[in-house]
């Protein structure tokens, strides 16, 4: 008989959030204190998920300062800034940062995200999100934020915009000739004149296109408009699932969306993220889970619960399950779909406030997992061979430990079992992620002046 096809290949990320993802693990002993913005610690966690051969590293933002700093370290370097640092500090590793659709402007973003990928050699990626809540509206001169929708149309214009800009100069622009005296192409340089609902931006862009054509573009929302957005334009897709079978929904969901535009539906693909908590036996790994919770400081929890649920913290009681009378993702504007995981989580489970506190504590509603590396690796593989993901976030609870343990001890099962890469064989992140370069929208594929040398990339 025929061998069987081999499989596609697994992708994983590691998302890098200070001293790790479990709001308590700042507590801990090895937990250096200021991680937030300690550059060297950043750059060994890069070289660490590197050593693991991952596809790329995922710093996340916001243009504002996420909650209490009293509860958690809570100050962090801008990450296109420190991607570029970590850059230097690594040959093959992708580099996604996090930036806002709602206060940026294309022109200035774009210019980032294109220097970033000249700097790396083509392995930068941008993880697109619109920003909701007042307090971020105020650090901006605003009263208050721009409706669901509203932000939404303005990340698709933004998008259309950075990717024109992106495109203004063609591949083959740069000549320099220095017998000739010409060093571009004046007309392979082109303005966008864009004139559209938002934005009012001639270009061209600055800097040359960059060596992947564009970042990788990825996308992490899950309402309605999240799952439109990245189902039009994200090539990779950070999501929370806590189920298999809402796995497996959304992951179907997502790629209909995508094929419904004309998209290879391979051209997308979907990281659930796990918070892995790893053990030499389960029940080490159970306690180990049980040990940062107990380091969780309740009333700073249920503050946050109360936050994110726009109710009253005195409406929440530590022992009892949670209210009857909260919004409903109608009324909810930021986070939506988060909001919903969040309340079907403690309503299908029964929890009570205290028990809620503690499942989100570590992964703030992405999936939680404590067990041994070989449970670890077996539940990665089920997922994946369940039509649940492409690959995984990994959202260590504890950093570096975490991280070291899963580089070290589940990658290796993984590579064992033909699931994930022995070494790069890009160099790219679009190539980790087996993606194609994209053409230029404002250029002819093929160039003329094909007698000269071009030092675009290729």
């Amino acid at each position: 008989m025929p061998s069987a096809e081999p499989r596609k290949p697994l992708h994983l990320n590691a998302f890098l959030m200070s001293t790790g993802h479990h709001e308590a693990s700042w507590r801990l002993p090895e937990s250096p204190a200021e991680a937030g913005s300690d550059i060297e610690h950043y750059k060994n966690l890069a070289r660490i998920a590197e050593r693991g051969r991952l596809d790329s590293l995922f710093l996340a933002d916001s243009p504002v300062l996420m909650g209490d700093p009293g509860r958690r370290p809570a100050a962090k370097l801008e990450p296109t800034v420190l991607l570029t640092a970590l850059a230097g500090a690594t040959e093959h590793i992708g580099l996604i940062a996090t930036a806002s659709t709602s206060y940026n402007e294309p022109y200035n973003l774009a210019r980032r995200f294109a220097s970033l990928d000249h700097v790396s050699g083509g392995r930068a990626g941008w993880n697109i999100v619109t920003t909701a809540g007042a307090d971020a509206a105020r650090n901006f001169g605003l009263d208050d934020t721009p409706l669901h929708h509203e932000r939404y149309r303005r990340a698709a214009e933004f998008v259309e915009v950075s990717t024109k800009l992106w495109d203004s100069w063609a591949d083959d622009a740069v000549v320099a000739d220095k017998e000739g005296g010409v060093h571009a192409l004046a007309e392979r340089v082109r303005a966008i004149d864009h004139r559209g609902e938002f934005f009012r931006v001639d270009g061209p862009l600055n800097v040359q296109r960059p060596p992947q054509g564009y970042p990788l573009l990825v996308q992490a929302g899950s309402s309605e408009d999240g799952k439109d957005f990245a189902a039009r334009y994200a090539e990779a897709v950070f999501t929370a699932q806590q189920t298999l079978e809402e796995g497996i929904a959304f992951y179907k969901d997502v790629k209909a969306r995508a094929v419904a535009l004309g998209r290879d539906p391979e051209g997308i693909k979907i990281l659930p993220g796990i918070v892995p908590v790893i053990g030499d036996t389960e029940a080490e790994a159970h306690e180990l889970d049980a040990e940062l919770d107990r380091l969780i400081v309740p009333e700073y929890a249920k503050h946050q619960l109360a936050l994110r649920l726009k109710i009253a913290p005195e409406d929440l009681d530590l022992d009892a399950e949670l209210p009857e009378d909260i919004p409903t993702e109608d009324e909810i504007e930021g986070a939506k779909s988060r909001y919903t995981l969040i309340v079907e989580l403690a309503r299908r489970e029964h929890l009570t406030v205290r028990q809620l506190i503690g499942r989100l504590g570590g992964g703030r509603g992405h999936r939680t997992f404590a067990g041994t590396a070989e449970q670890v690796a077996d539940t990665i593989e089920h997922w994946y061979d369940s039509g649940a993901a492409d690959g995984f976030n990994i959202m260590p609870a504890v950093l570096p430990s975490g991280l070291e343990v899963f580089v070290d001890r589940v990658v290796p099962i993984l590579q064992k079992r033909g699931l994930f890469r022995t070494e790069y064989t890009g160099t790219t992140l679009r190539e980790h992620y087996g993606l194609p370069r994209p053409a230029n929208q404002l250029f002819d594929t093929v160039a003329p002046h094909a007698d000269l040398a071009t030092t675009g990339a290729r």
